[in-house]
């Protein structure tokens, strides 16, 4: 039997660039022939809804939108020619809420790079609503037996954040550096990264942040807001203080992705996921090309890469820590996030 689908749902909608969100009732949209639809329990909220919100990447920007790109729940209704899912199931709805997958990228998965991709809480309407929308091929089938408010931030800053560590290329006992540590992103690369068998030096502001770093398994904890040589305290915990052997910078200001080339060792790696606004990559070119730095960027994960850090997490390897708020106090997580008080992931609780 069917579940019954309301007409109208309460979502935060941003009218207007800048915000803010405002909570309001809009119409429950049917799902196209190769989509399902998602009654969302549970929705995580990630640093890129507040660019979206602002509006201050140079990507076409949906308004009015509703954000969101970590939602969790159950399908509810389905098209005629999404295949792979079925109504009841539990499904995930991310960053990538599909693209064409018959191009180049597609053909080769790399399906976040496809020219068509739509991107759930920013060209089409993402997950801070009752019912969500997303592309059959790419929503992520989720065991039933997972806690949905737990799995909710896995679906994009776990992904992301496994993605690229897979591309940092660091292999099992070697040390990386991760830069924003204590945030949503950070507390989840950290717990990958000790699954992966890394050795990890956790950098980020303030004593609640350095308490929860360790706690997941950093061996070491630089607060940039007291350390009187950033540079020097990375190498100095590194073995013979020749420096890290890769950096993920998930930070969001430009200048942590200026130093990471000071403090990685040859041969090493400096993977930017973290995307400040206007920020803009830089390093100089001798000691990049005599050390043999490899300096690139880590979007979002494709499929295959969402399936298994959704396995690293149904495993019990990793555990996201998170705080749960309604949904209509959207703004005040805003607010927090801007003034960067926010340790972990915020989980919104969608209404029945």
């Amino acid at each position: 039997m069917s579940p019954t689908i309301p007409e109208n749902q309460w979502a935060q909608v941003v009218e207007k660039k800048g915000g803010p969100p405002v909570y309001k009732q809009i119409s429950v949209i049917k799902p196209g022939p190769d989509e399902v639809l998602v009654k969302i329990k549970y929705s995580g909220v990630c640093h890129t809804d507040l660019h979206a919100m602002k509006g201050d990447w140079p990507l076409p920007l949906k308004l009015p939108l509703v954000g969101g790109h970590e939602g969790a729940g159950v399908v509810v209704a389905k098209g005629a020619r999404a295949k792979g899912i079925e109504v009841g199931d539990h499904a995930g709805i991310k960053w990538l809420n599909g693209s064409c997958l018959a191009c180049e990228f597609c053909e080769t998965a790399d399906e976040p790079l496809c020219a068509k991709a739509q991107l759930s809480g920013y060209t089409v309407n993402g997950t801070f609503q009752q019912y969500a929308i997303g592309k059959a091929t790419h929503v992520s089938k989720l065991p039933k037996e997972v806690p949905l408010d737990a799995v909710a931030p896995i679906l994009c800053a776990g992904i992301t954040v496994y993605k690229g560590l897979k591309e940092s290329g660091a292999r099992p006992g070697q040390t990386i550096a991760i830069v924003g540590a204590g945030g949503g992103l950070g507390s989840l690369a950290q717990q990958y990264a000790r699954a992966m068998g890394l050795r990890i030096i956790a950098i980020d502001g303030g004593d609640e942040k350095r308490d929860m770093c360790l706690k997941l398994g950093s061996e070491v904890y630089i607060d940039f807001t007291k350390s009187k040589d950033l540079v020097g305290d990375i190498k100095a915990a590194t073995h013979e203080a020749l420096g890290v052997h890769a950096v993920i910078l998930l930070a969001v200001s430009e200048k942590p992705f200026q130093q990471a080339i000071e403090y990685v060792r040859p041969r090493g790696a400096i993977v930017a996921i973290g995307m400040p606004a206007n920020a803009f990559l830089k390093a100089p070119v001798f000691e990049t090309v005599v050390k043999m730095i490899e300096i690139k960027g880590s979007y979002v994960g494709n499929r295959q890469d969402g399936v298994e850090a959704v396995d690293f997490f149904s495993r019990g390897l990793i555990k996201a820590p998170f705080q749960t708020v309604p949904l209509k106090d959207l703004p005040q997580v805003f607010e927090l996030m801007e003034q960067g008080k926010i340790a972990g992931r915020y989980i919104l609780e969608i209404p029945e």
